[in-house]
């Protein structure tokens, strides 16, 4: 993001329409007795671009400008943030719409290789970004043991709607002990959506942070923190085979299954300091199976 020395960094003109994440209900326990609990939001909000329209996608709303932001930056349709003149949300009409000042290159090009990806609800990618992903190579980087630890510890205190609704990932990018941002969407390609925006709004390098989901670890979460430009990538769940390849290839230091003192690497091993090892786990052994005696006995 360009800035001046006249004033602050560009920044389009956005609404505020962020809703409510979860909303009460009653429901019924297995004892037959009334309880008010709540569930997550869930709406769709359709994306239109100069009044072009893009996809339409189900979100918890709660942040909808900063996942249009990052759907529109991580597809690749505008490069520069000062092509944005506005992003108006209006949830009486389910959708956002952007308008940039000079339009968008190469729409039909851009629109016509459309990928329908694992994503919660369904995630799209548009264009050819797998060819893109090829000349991107992020720099290894050293990680401390005990940074995954705190890392983890941190967003623990986070994760507000999945306690209270459940049927929701969270993301996080993290800065050595901070949170920068923590987003719950329905699905985690909304959550990373969101994130990069927020970035994309801040003039955020990804160099140095960890972006952390908790969700699995499948080829376009890798694309997605690729694209940010951030080395490491963490999650409480697991890894799908493509996106192993993938981050192997751009250099995503890659791991997954963490949660507590437990984690495992997929990529990027050689790069880690073992700087904070857990008590060896005692070894369990079966006890011998005894042999019964001749009469049935033991």
């Amino acid at each position: 993001m360009s800035s001046s020395a006249e004033g602050p960094p560009y920044r389009p003109v956005l609404t505020a329409a962020g809703l409510s994440p979860s909303h009460p209900v009653e429901v019924v326990d297995e004892y037959g007795l009334p309880r008010d609990v709540h569930v997550a939001g869930e709406r769709p909000l359709t994306l239109y671009v100069d009044k072009r329209e893009i996809v339409t996608l189900m979100t918890l709303g709660s942040a909808p400008e900063l996942l249009v932001l990052g759907y529109i930056r991580n597809q690749g349709f505008l490069q520069s943030l000062e092509s944005i003149r506005s992003v108006q949300v209006d949830w009486e009409t389910d959708s956002a719409a952007v308008t940039t000042l000079n339009g968008v290159d190469d729409w039909e090009q851009k629109l016509a290789h459309r990928t329908v990806t694992t994503g919660c609800g369904q995630g799209t990618v548009f264009g050819n970004l797998m060819d893109k992903l090829e000349q991107i190579r992020l720099p290894p980087v050293l990680l401390r043991q005990s940074e995954i630890y705190r890392t983890l510890q941190r967003v623990n205190e986070y994760n507000e709607v999945y306690r209270r609704a459940g049927a929701v990932h969270g993301c996080a990018l993290c800065h050595g002990d901070d949170i920068e941002i923590f987003v719950e969407d329905v699905g985690r390609h909304n959550a990373a959506d969101a994130i990069s925006g927020h970035m994309w709004l801040q003039g955020l390098p990804g160099t140095g942070r960890i972006f952390y989901t908790t969700g699995r670890l499948t080829s376009e979460m890798v694309i997605k923190v690729a694209l940010m430009g951030i080395p490491i990538l963490v999650s409480r769940s697991g890894v799908t085979s493509q996106g192993m390849d993938l981050a192997r290839r751009i250099g995503v230091t890659l791991i997954a299954r963490a949660k507590g003192r437990h984690f495992l690497v997929y990529h990027g091993a050689q790069s880690l300091i073992f700087d904070a090892i857990p008590e060896a786990r005692p070894e369990v052994r079966p006890e011998p199976r005894r042999r019964a005696a001749a009469d049935g006995t033991e």
